[in-house]
């Protein structure tokens, strides 16, 4: 990846972008929305953890 808008091509042929999205400090109130909108923008990576106190969230989407 040389740019942060380049993106990977899967083996079916889907683009998605090349960089993941973290949702480390981001508000449990907020998270589920965040994370709703990078899906849609075509993000797969999303990088979620116990820690953050926010995965909860996230795996009821």
């Amino acid at each position: 990846m040389e740019k942060i808008s380049d993106s990977l091509t899967l083996h079916n042929g889907l683009k998605i972008p090349g960089l993941g999205f973290g949702v480390w400090q981001i508000s449990p109130l907020h998270t589920a929305k965040c994370v709703k909108t990078v899906i849609k923008a075509g993000y797969r990576n999303i990088d979620t953890a116990e820690g953050y106190m926010n995965d909860v969230i996230c795996c009821e989407l």
